[in-house]
């Protein structure tokens, strides 16, 4: 029951700064960033990733990795579609059964280009996401000394909150902290 009401406490509290014009909400917390004090403060995640030294190499990395697979697979549909012209050439002085096995063996050997690729990118996509919880994992005892300092009992997704001051948004100061956490890491 304590934790119910504390939950409702907490999201009158919300509403209530929320709600309120700028200058209440400015005022429950001290703009200084290294003595914001409030109750509540927002945080833009995907930024909050995006921006800080290890995201933006991820991102450079995935960026990479990505361009890579699509000369790649630039480069295997030409060949398939070089070989495809060429078996549709010889169509004419081929007997039905042999123009069939080639056919089929080309129909296989797309399929399992087809399919490689599709590995590639799922190995990708598993790699970055990989990164993203290593991130979130270092990014959370980062997050929760901020919160702490602040005196804060939450930390909200600024995408998600309808209307909130600038004063409790930690994103810079999260990125600045998890940058010197994880400046020497790389993904």
């Amino acid at each position: 029951m304590n934790r119910l009401r504390r939950g409702v406490f907490l999201a009158a509290t919300a509403f209530a700064l929320l709600a309120g014009s700028g200058h209440v909400a400015q005022a429950q917390a001290v703009v200084s960033r290294n003595n914001l004090q409030s109750p509540i403060l927002t945080v833009d995640s995907e930024r909050f990733y995006a921006s800080s030294a290890y995201g933006q190499r991820v991102l450079a990395e995935a960026r990479q990795a990505e361009q890579a697979l699509s000369l790649e697979n630039e480069a295997v549909r030409e060949a398939l579609e070089d070989e495809e012209r060429e078996i549709t050439d010889q169509r004419a002085t081929l007997s039905a059964e042999e123009f069939r096995e080639l056919a089929d063996a080309f129909d296989a050997k797309v399929q399992e280009a087809y399919r490689a690729h599709n590995t590639k990118v799922r190995d990708l996509n598993q790699r970055i996401d990989r990164y993203q919880l290593a991130f979130q994992q270092a990014a959370a005892p980062v997050l929760e000394k901020i919160m702490r300092d602040a005196g804060a009992a939450v930390i909200l997704e600024r995408r998600t909150v309808y209307v909130s001051a600038n004063a409790i948004d930690i994103t810079e100061l999260a990125i600045e902290r998890i940058n010197a956490v994880l400046s020497d890491q790389l993904p």
